[in-house]
Parts: structure tokens; sequence; C-alpha cells
């Protein structure tokens, strides 16, 4: 973050030099803090007080959900600054940071694995390779969706290797096809509907935080260049309507499953409520400092000075992540009545 320079005046009288919305980030870092609470804590923090039952393995499956989800923004996000970048006159193309799709490609598959051996054992924790029947996962939409993910992180690693790395998207949609399809089975009502808002939030999502993440490594390597602040600033118009969408597809899912007249209720005394109350105060702060992050880039002297509020919104951004994972592990709080 960039120092205000003080006045003559001020430096005769000793005055401190202030840093400029230091309140702000403080208020966003006591909001991040509070959010996180639940889902870094864990499902029992969640759980506690709502009769609603740990299922077994828990964090586990949370944790390996959150990777999944990481293995998906991060050659996203390259692919998706990519774009912009090229679109940009001048930019310095050629000097791009280390891809770590190959890396997040490796990290996915091995979630994936995890993943597809609870699966295997009827949504139990397997506590030797015994338990883990193979053959069983093409018996259930669930084990073949769970083995779809496994193959596509395999492909999706081989081509983030190979001379095309963007052919690696196409895998990585069949991972978020069938991310949409498990979290919306058929006894759902209107399923296919659940299904698209979950392919469309995951989409943007995996946009707005694994680009943020490209960016800030982009600006880095590319250091103080015109072509900078230029980046910065097309990724967050891009990003404000990612944002829209976002909030509007996560709203109609979170009504879908809690109704209007209970969601209130629900959102205090049910583990998804909790949890999702947690994320949406997350996505708040995140907002929050996209804003800071933005007025900086257009008013200030140093617009770079942006990346400061930016690197706070990666790290909310990632907390982000970790609670979506917890979310997709705890029961759904579905009562109509």
């Amino acid at each position: 973050m960039t120092l205000t320079r003080p006045t003559p005046e001020a430096a005769d009288a000793g005055e401190p030099i202030r840093r400029p919305g230091v309140g702000r980030a403080v208020t966003v870092l006591v909001l991040v803090g509070l959010a996180a609470l639940i889902p870094l804590l864990g499902p029992a923090a969640a759980l506690h007080g709502t009769g609603e039952a740990e299922a077994p393995g828990t964090g586990g499956i949370a944790l390996l959900r959150a990777v999944v989800f990481l293995a998906l923004c991060v050659p996203v996000g390259e692919w998706f600054v990519g774009r912009l970048t090229r679109s940009l006159p001048g930019a310095p193309t050629a000097d791009a940071p280390r891809s770590w799709s190959p890396y997040t490609a490796v990290a996915g598959f091995v979630a994936a694995l995890g993943l597809a051996s609870v699966v295997s054992t009827g949504n139990l924790v397997p506590h030797s390779l015994d338990q883990i029947d193979v053959g069983g996962l093409y018996a259930s939409r669930d084990g073949k969706l769970a083995l779809l993910e496994v193959n596509a992180f395999l492909l999706a690693a081989a081509c983030a290797r190979s001379r095309r790395p963007a052919s690696q998207l196409w895998p990585l949609g069949a991972v978020i096809v069938a991310e949409a399809l498990r979290a919306h089975p058929a006894p759902e009502h209107t399923p296919l509907v659940g299904s698209g808002l979950t392919l469309v939030h995951l989409t943007c999502a995996a946009l707005w935080a694994g680009g943020l993440l490209h960016v800030l490594r982009t600006l880095r390597r590319w250091g103080p260049v015109e072509a900078g602040p230029a980046l910065l600033g097309l990724y967050a118009r891009v990003a404000a309507v990612l944002l829209a969408v976002i909030t509007a597809s996560g709203t109609w899912s979170s009504l879908r499953r809690m109704p209007p007249h209970s969601i209130l209720d629900q959102l205090t005394t049910t583990a998804y409520g909790r949890t999702l109350l947690a994320k949406v105060l997350l996505v708040g702060a995140v907002a929050l400092l996209a804003l800071c992050a933005r007025i900086r880039l257009r008013r200030a002297t140093d617009p770079l000075s942006a990346c400061s509020p930016a690197r706070m919104e990666v790290v909310a951004l990632g907390l982000v992540v970790v609670v979506s994972g917890l979310l997709t592990a705890l029961p759904l709080p579905i009562r109509w009545s």
C-alpha cells in the first residue's frame, strides 16, 4: 500500500504519515475473520445446536472439494487473463508468469480420486484399500460422475503439459458439468434448473477468482509498465459483470433450497444456512475490496496501488473457496413445511 506524502508544514509539526483507507481495510479484515470463523472451526461448529447429524468424514470431504474448486480456478483464470492480455496493445505477452495449471491439475486429480473412493464405499470414509469398490462406481450416477472428474483432471494434466495447454479447458469444462449435475440429483425438484444455476455460478466464480490471481501474478512479472493498469482495469470491468451473475445465480439457488418464508430462520438454525451466511459475508467483503481497488485505479497517482486491496481480495476469495467446499459437504436444509 502506498503512503501519502506529507506537506512540509506537517513534516515540521511532526504529524504522522497516514495510510489511505486503513480504516476500511481493518473493517474488511474483521468481516473476513468473523465470516471465516465457522468453516475454519470445522463442520462441528456449523452443526452445533442444529440437531443435524454430521456425516462421516465431512471435514475431509469439504477439504477435497475445496481443492477441486481451486484446481478449476487456476487454469480457467490463466486462460481468461491470457485472452485479456492479448487484447491490450503494447502488452508484453511473451513475458507471462509460469503456469501453475500442471500442478493444480495433479492436485485436482488426487482430490477427485479421494472423493471417488468415498463414493465407492457408499459415502463412507474407507479405512483400507479393500473397502474401495471401483467397479461399484459404474453402478450409480454419483459414481459415474466421480469417475468422470478423475479422468477429466488426468486428461487436463496431460493437456497442460502439451503444446496446446488451452485444450485443458475441455476436460475442465467436463468437471464443472459433473459438479453441477452431482449437486442436483434426479429426485430434486427441477434438477436441471439447479444444475444450470450451479454451472453458471461455478464458471463465473472460477473466472473471477482465478482471473484475479493471475492478473496479480502477471503485474508482478511485468513490473511498472503502461499495460499494467490497463490490464487491471480491463479485468475489473469484466469482474463487475461476473460478480453480478454470481450474485444472481447464488441467490436463486439459495431460494430454491431455502424458501423465502423460512430463509431467515434457516440462516441461523441450520449448518447449511450458517455456512451460507459466512460465505455471503465473505463475498460482501470481497466486493468491498474490489470497489476500493477500482477507486484507487481511477483516482490514485499510482494506479498500481490498487494491487494492495486486490491482494487482500485474493485472500478473501481463497476463504470463499474453503467455505464453498464445506457448503457442499453439509446436509441440505430443505424444509418446505
